[in-house]
């Protein structure tokens, strides 16, 4: 009897992830920049595809041995989850979060999100254009809120519209060239 050895060829989930982290990211910023108001819809959005979506992606990027892809979209996707819970909260029994926490909880964000943007100096453009902008977006969203200075926060939204805009670049493009077998979008 002869073995078949077949290769099992594995999706790539990055995109996914990439997708749920852009469109997720574009639609807050829209609402910190002062273009729509901060409504269920960006909650939903932030609970399905900014959370569940990523963290089902980060699974499988751990799985499939990329540490750097499953540590990102798992962090980020509960990240999304931690957010919703911060401004719903559930409980009576702990206080809201006041600017000087959620500037704090922002900061860390930022930290984290620095060392992630170093790691990417070893990935393609368009990954450092992501985490670089997201660096960014961290640190001034934290410094509008250390400050309670709206301006900030609206510098912040637009920068994140670029960030979002630029993960939905990168997931759209490594779909495309993959299915084409060649770069019809640049990555870098």
């Amino acid at each position: 009897m002869t073995e078949l050895n077949e290769t099992k060829k594995h999706a790539n989930p990055g995109p996914l992830g990439l997708l749920g982290f852009g469109m997720t990211t574009l639609l807050l910023n829209l609402h910190n920049s002062g273009i729509i108001e901060l409504s269920i819809v960006i909650v939903a959005m932030g609970f399905a595809l900014g959370g569940a979506a990523q963290i089902i992606a980060g699974i499988f990027e751990f799985k499939f041995g990329n540490t750097f892809g499953g540590t990102a979209f798992v962090a980020y996707g509960f990240f999304w989850w931690s957010l919703i819970i911060i401004w719903t909260n559930p409980t009576d029994a702990i206080a809201d979060g006041d600017h000087v926490s959620v500037a704090f909880y922002l900061l860390l964000w930022g930290i984290f999100t620095l060392f992630m943007f170093i790691a990417t100096l070893k990935h393609n453009r368009a990954t450092q254009v992501v985490f670089g902008t997201l660096t960014l977006l961290f640190l001034l969203l934290s410094l509008g809120d250390f400050l309670e200075n709206e301006t900030i926060t609206v510098v912040a939204g637009i920068v994140g519209i670029i960030c979002g805009a630029s993960a939905i670049y990168n997931a759209m493009g490594q779909i495309i060239n993959a299915e084409y077998g060649k770069d019809i979008m640049p990555l870098g």
